[in-house]
């Protein structure tokens, strides 16, 4: 004899509100709890909130929070949190049939899985937004992004009256309530917040680099580095000056490029008062007082304080001579020279040129 709460869970599922997807079934009540859990979910993770339907899944997901790693690979030692990522990477050793990256080397189990990796390398994102036109490289961030548009936020803090459009975002603004970071490294113990920070700074401990340039072969531990890197190849620099027309291909370039517009000089020396917009112009500057000379010449025994004047002065021994007057040809090592060789033509009176500083 079904019980009450059972024969309600029929009812539940077969009758008002049809809630089961494989419409009316003849399996017994062992199954149709199968479907009553995924009506709720009781299990809830007291690290960032996610709930669960089943005790199993809690226990799966924790091992995020704490780092634990109990599945051993018997071939290799290379650990993981999920027996089913075990069995994964034990294909590769097993011979079993499996579809490796090209550019990074892993592995996935499914051949479509390993498509939606390839993205991550080609920078491809057939999900296109039908409203505002950004394309998404999965679709169930297409699926995210259309929250915004719809002003669908489902996701609601009980501490406060935010909403939010996915359950990613509830998770970290909560953290804000209670202060906790969620994340902990299990090598260095240091703590993140956000998912994506704590997987990045594992890499710098693991040395994985899984983002290759398929141009260079140089490869990155994060994908916004990598695509930062392909900047140098493609030559897109989207970082425009709003006071010239100069453009950057890094977002930090621009930054100190716009120094020299403002007059913010925030690199003091402390033996003269003098600012530099730059680290880098602050770090030569002090090497007139130190008197330090790093840059040392490979032919003579030669060496100077700046890189620039090396380069220069590596011109006498080469016999390269790139600045060229436009009046008689002649050509000059240095920029200098050509300078106050142009006074001959104007009839200006010349230059006395000093010494090349070192």
């Amino acid at each position: 004899m079904a019980s009450i709460k059972e024969c309600g869970l029929v009812k539940q599922i077969h009758i008002e509100e049809k809630t089961c997807e494989f419409g009316q079934c003849d399996e017994g009540l062992s199954h149709l709890r199968a479907h009553y859990r995924g009506l709720e979910k009781p299990y809830q993770c007291s690290h960032c909130l996610k709930t669960f339907s089943v005790n199993s899944n809690l226990l799966r997901h924790l091992k995020i929070h704490t780092g634990d790693k109990p599945y051993t690979c018997n071939h290799c030692d290379k650990t993981f949190q999920r027996n089913d990522e075990l069995q994964r990477h034990l294909k590769i050793h097993n011979r079993v049939t499996s579809y490796q990256c090209s550019q990074c080397g892993e592995v996935f189990s499914k051949n479509s899985k390993l498509k939606i990796h390839i993205r991550t390398h080609t920078g491809e994102k057939p999900y296109q937004c039908s409203n505002c036109g950004k394309s998404f490289s999965q679709k169930y961030n297409l699926t995210y992004h259309m929250k915004t548009h719809n002003g669908e936020k489902p996701y609601a803090c009980n501490q406060c009256d935010k909403v939010y459009s996915n359950n990613d975002k509830l998770t970290r603004h909560f953290s804000t309530h209670t202060g906790e970071k969620l994340f902990k490294c299990s090598y260095c113990d240091k703590c993140f917040s956000n998912s994506g920070h704590f997987i990045n700074h594992l890499r710098t401990h693991t040395g994985d680099k899984p983002y290759q340039c398929s141009d260079c072969g140089k490869a990155f531990s994060d994908n916004g580095n990598l695509r930062t890197h392909l900047r140098i190849h493609t030559g897109e620099k989207p970082f425009q000056c709003i006071y010239c027309d100069k453009a950057f291909s890094h977002s930090t370039d621009l930054k100190k490029h716009l120094r020299t517009h403002i007059g913010s000089k925030p690199y003091l020396c402390v033996q003269c008062g003098r600012g530099f917009s730059t680290s880098t112009g602050h770090k030569s500057h002090m090497r007139t007082h130190t008197g330090e000379k790093p840059y040392q010449c490979s032919h003579c025994d030669k060496a100077f304080s700046q890189n620039h004047l090396l380069k220069s002065h590596l011109r006498l021994h080469s016999g390269e001579k790139p600045y060229l007057c436009t009046e008689c040809g002649k050509a000059f090592s240095q920029k200098r020279y050509l300078k106050n060789h142009l006074g001959i033509h104007s009839g200006d009176k010349l230059v006395l040129m000093q010494p090349l500083s070192q």
